[in-house]
């Protein structure tokens, strides 16, 4: 049986992120409890959040302790997040989703059994749920990706993924930005580990703000992407 370190991703998200966190929390629970898996830990990582969500995550480590919080002094971005949360796990296995609740934990159970066949495991949005500029954004950069580096995933940027600890410690990223995922999966391809994928619901988001259709996120994705691309070129 394998133990998974759960990462969080947290930014402004007060409103999410208690129901979010006990939702893990009762999910894997019952994966411990059934025997599915040995041990977990959640790794919420807070990134330099202006409202109370540090605050909230540090009450619900006191509550329950397989929660940890890891601060972002200041706010770095989604990908330096996400980076954080794979670096700070220690369990075997990392599964990635994010805290505005667009995502049911409970399918995680989908992904555990093609562990023993794949490094990786990556769910794609089926369908997505998000505004029609989100969506297209999303499929747009998925294209672009494939076009670049070949395929890796359907859906690149889908905060919903499992994968052996192994992977994160044996690939370098330079990236910390939007670009993030994108590279992350590229190297890891390249490295040869197995990737299988899997559809999972994706949910309205009820609380919070989204972010990344941001003109600015999106121009600085486009940059660190055809750097990464160069440099790809120069290895």
């Amino acid at each position: 049986m394998y133990s998974i370190s759960v990462t969080l991703p947290a930014y402004n998200e007060e409103a999410n992120i208690r129901p979010m966190v006990l939702e893990v929390v009762d999910v894997f629970d019952g994966l411990v409890a059934r025997g599915q898996i040995s041990d977990y830990e959640v790794v919420v990582v807070n990134d330099g959040s202006k409202d109370k969500t540090g605050e909230v995550v540090d009450a619900l480590s006191r509550e329950h302790p397989k929660v940890r919080l890891v601060n972002h002094e200041v706010n770095k971005g989604y990908g330096a997040a996400v980076y954080t949360g794979f670096v700070s796990a220690r369990k075997d296995l990392v599964f990635l989703t994010d805290s505005d609740k667009q995502f049911d934990v409970s399918e995680i159970s989908k992904l555990l059994p093609l562990m023993d066949e794949a490094d990786l495991v990556a769910g794609y949005r089926a369908p997505r749920r998000d505004p029609f500029k989100r969506r297209l954004f999303g499929m747009g950069w998925s294209t672009v990706v494939t076009v670049l580096f070949g395929y890796t995933v359907r859906d690149v940027d889908c905060a919903f993924k499992l994968f052996r600890r192994e992977i994160i410690e044996s690939i370098d990223i330079a990236s910390r930005g939007a670009t993030f995922s994108a590279e992350f999966l590229v190297r890891a391809k390249r490295k040869g580990y197995r990737f299988r994928e899997v559809a999972v619901t994706h949910l309205p988001r009820v609380a919070g703000t989204q972010t990344g259709a941001k003109m600015h996120v999106i121009l600085r994705a486009f940059r660190e992407l055809i750097r990464f691309r160069w440099q790809l070129w120069q290895e």
